[in-house]
């Protein structure tokens, strides 16, 4: 796959679609690289008339990663923060926001529509907040504009394995009981989805390190709902009513903190994107592109 300089580091990201066709540029979530965006999901996204890119987060994938600073504790982290404590992180979720902008600039795009999931919506927020100028419109999907905590189960869930990469067998077990955990009920957990997924994973380029320095970032942002009130483009929330890890409150205080913005709930899903809600998620997307294209 191609990579691109941008903000000072390499990020790796695959286009799909006409090069003509309205960019649309996805950003996946915490740890997670850009190939957890279902490439069937990519394709059918391009087919409806999008030129669609997604690309690896700094610190995960295939892009640049931050061993040079040390790892946290993430539990003691996240107590600090629950108890009003500031967070420190090796870089902010701006810095996120302004690698995307960089990636634009790497591909000769003046602005996109963009799309995050989870972390990635966090950092798609950032984008609108800090380079309104390149975002055509704005979708976030099971995201919050500020850490909502989750049940204890859920948060502790997030912390890898501590185990041998090289035992695989652990680490997608473990890969596969969290995707259960996030699950909701509307839809049929898919087991051997998630197991090819998380071995997908594990082979491609597994890096927990970089996960928790993401984590960190998310704890250390203030609180977004400020400057999304300042949002302008069309813009676009989706979230199950059944999410674990992103609960629905913040669905809604997203929507609520951008002014016009759409809400869509999908029924009975968890922190998830199963492929049976894809056209509940395709299809507000590409109406909002083409609304957004119109102005």
């Amino acid at each position: 796959m191609p990579q691109a300089e941008s903000n000072g580091l390499t990020l790796e990201y695959e286009e799909f679609g006409d090069s003509a066709d309205p960019p649309i540029l996805l950003i996946m979530g915490l740890s997670a690289q850009m190939t957890v965006w279902p490439e069937d999901f990519c394709r059918q996204l391009a087919h409806r008339g999008h030129r669609v890119i997604r690309f690896d987060n700094r610190d995960v994938g295939l892009s640049t990663w931050f061993d040079q600073c040390p790892v946290g504790d993430p539990v003691e982290a996240f107590l600090t923060f629950l108890g009003g404590g500031s967070v420190e992180s090796p870089y902010a979720m701006a810095d996120l926001a302004d690698d995307a902008a960089g990636l634009l600039d790497a591909l000769g795009l003046d602005s996109v529509h963009v799309v995050g999931a989870s972390f990635g919506g966090m950092i798609a927020q950032r984008i609108a907040i800090g380079h309104p100028d390149r975002v055509r419109s704005l979708t976030s999907i099971m995201s919050m504009p500020r850490v909502i905590p989750m049940d204890l189960e859920v948060a502790l869930s997030l912390q890898a394995p501590d185990v041998d990469p090289s035992d695989h067998e652990t680490v997608v077990a473990s890969g596969v009981a969290a995707a259960r955990l996030y699950a909701g009920t509307g839809f049929t957990f898919d087991e051997e989805g998630a197991r090819r997924q998380s071995l997908a994973n594990l082979k491609r380029a597994w890096h927990p390190d970089g996960g928790v320095r993401q984590a960190f970032a998310a704890l250390a942002d203030e609180d977004r709902r400020p400057g999304l009130a300042e949002v302008t483009v069309p813009a676009l929330v989706i979230h199950g009513t059944e999410d674990p890890l992103v609960v629905p409150q913040g669905g809604q205080e997203t929507a609520d903190a951008i002014p016009g913005a759409e809400l869509v709930w999908i029924e009975g899903m968890g922190h998830e994107m199963p492929e049976a809600a894809w056209p509940q998620i395709l299809d507000p997307i590409s109406a909002l592109v083409a609304r957004a294209e119109t102005l």
